[in-house]
């Protein structure tokens, strides 16, 4: 809470705000009584993504299906890189869809507090919103997504098992580390406007060092521990193992599990700490 100071013995009393130092601890009744404020900004986000489109919902599964007939093309049939026996279209869809979900949410994430600057000076409300609502509209799209990979796995007679019930858990996951790391770019680019102009290129980058074109068993034993500091490498290789049968994910996805809730928990400290300054540098 802010600090609050009555000065003035004889005269009329003078109250004076001053912002809160150190730790500001996360107020989750807070973020409670404003659901409905989060639920506007969800909404908001997707009507102006599709306003006046003509494919509307459509383009949800254009981007990963394209992806997916391209990877197959150069890395499945030019490249012939193993699959692990699983039809190559079908082993890079089932990536891309998690990858897709996670690159979307950081990016509108990282750029909720700008897209805002006006709303931000003028209106008080938890500025936590803005960066949470940028991780759920893009759920809509894997929604309308995940269909289609529901299709492709009938088509290649790979029903759906029991295993699937562990899916939430990877999602979950990776929604996690996409808002932390969406904490963390959206306090940053208040103060450095170059931060938008990084984030594409990490994502790009990102996309060839996580498991989406290849099988992170290719990998030698002696990269297995580096590789696994890379969250998304264990959302991944959990989603091809509840979907489509692959080898259980190893031991370092506990690793990934432990990397995206330091990135969570130090994101979050770092956009309450940042907080108080954001209308004033945005």
């Amino acid at each position: 809470m802010d600090k609050v100071e009555h000065v003035g013995a004889t005269m009329a009393p003078v109250t004076v705000i001053r912002p809160p130092k150190g730790w500001i601890p996360i107020n989750l009744r807070e973020l409670w009584l404003y659901r409905e404020l989060l639920y506007l900004f969800t909404w908001r986000d997707l009507k102006v993504r599709y306003r006046q489109t003509v494919l509307g919902f459509a383009w949800a599964v254009i981007q990963p299906l394209f992806m997916m007939v391209v990877f197959s093309l150069f890395f499945g049939t030019l490249a012939k890189i193993p699959s692990e026996g699983i039809p190559y279209p079908l082993f890079s869809y089932a990536a891309l869809l998690p990858w897709t979900l996670f690159s979307s949410s950081m990016t509108r994430s990282s750029n909720s507090l700008l897209q805002d600057a006006n709303l931000l000076q003028k209106v008080y409300f938890p500025r936590l919103l803005m960066p949470l609502a940028g991780i759920l509209s893009p759920l809509v799209d894997f929604a309308i997504a995940f269909v289609i990979l529901i299709g492709l796995m009938f088509y290649f007679g790979y029903a759906p098992g029991i295993r699937i019930l562990a899916l939430p858990v990877f999602i979950g996951l990776e929604l996690i580390l996409a808002l932390g790391a969406g904490l963390w770019l959206s306090a940053l680019s208040a103060k450095y406007r170059d931060i938008p102009y990084v984030v594409p290129f990490v994502i790009q980058l990102g996309l060839f060092v996580s498991p989406v074109v290849y099988s992170s068993s290719l990998l030698p034993e002696r990269f297995q521990a580096i590789y696994g500091l890379n969250p998304m490498a264990g959302v991944i290789e959990g989603f091809r193992w509840a979907l489509l049968v692959t080898d259980r994910p190893s031991n370092l996805f506990f690793v990934s599990v432990a990397i995206a809730l330091v990135i969570l928990i130090s994101g979050a400290f770092y956009f309450r700490r940042c907080e108080k300054t954001f209308a004033d540098v945005v």
